[in-house]
């Protein structure tokens, strides 16, 4: 399977989103990744509904909804109609997940889990059969920009055996300080999805950027 990659508009122009969405459209881009931030279970807020809906109606790409929010279930929902096609919780944010994922799926969108820098691929033994996406933080979320954590391969191997083990084909998604090389070295690991936002967006020619990612894979 190629890599499939997923910008995230964290890192975009917000005074020119729309102009950014429809480089994405335009682009070799799979997903367009779109973090949610609360200020409280990450030190940041970034952007809500409304913006949400408003990326919506200018992409042609699927939306990748990552929610860092503390229970995350009252608003499962409402970004389903806001247009997420995939919707990722965070293990560390829920008290009931195997309830949260099913609630996810109940939808109609993708069941995704995000884990945190510090939390173990173990946590997923028993719902890993359920998800149709794990995203590996390879930062600590909260802020863009920040440097690759380099235990994060270790992790993506573990958690690439226990999927193959099972038969499964759950994808594997990367996010935070990806960039050319240590894309590579990602998919060679077991990665399946690149999260990446201010190597993109802040390169000279972003659709550039995003085809030479993809050709990696």
């Amino acid at each position: 399977m190629s890599v499939k990659i997923a910008p995230s508009v964290l890192a975009a122009d917000f005074a020119n989103l729309q102009k950014e969405v429809e480089m994405l459209n335009a682009s070799a881009a799979d997903y367009i990744h779109v973090d949610i931030m609360d200020g409280m279970f990450v030190p940041n807020i970034s952007f809500g509904l409304p913006v949400t809906e408003a990326i919506h109606r200018h992409a042609s790409k699927p939306l990748d909804v990552h929610l860092m929010i503390m229970d995350p279930d009252r608003y499962l929902p409402a970004f389903r109609k806001a247009g997420a096609e995939v919707l990722t919780v965070h293990v560390e944010a829920c008290n009931h997940l195997h309830r949260t994922v099913q609630y996810i799926k109940d939808l109609g969108a993708k069941s995704g889990v995000a884990l945190n820098p510090h939390t173990p691929v173990a946590v997923l033994e028993n719902i890993l059969d359920d998800l149709d996406l794990v995203c590996m933080m390879s930062v600590n979320p909260g802020f863009g920009g920040q440097k690759f954590i380099e235990a994060t391969f270790d992790k993506v191997r573990k958690l690439r055996q226990m999927a193959n083990e099972r038969g499964l084909t759950t994808m594997i998604e990367i996010d935070g300080g990806v960039n050319q090389a240590n894309a590579p070295l990602l998919l060679e690991a077991g990665a399946d999805v690149l999260v990446a936002g201010s190597f993109v967006f802040t390169s000279k020619d972003p659709i550039a950027t995003i085809k030479q990612l993809k050709e990696i894979g």
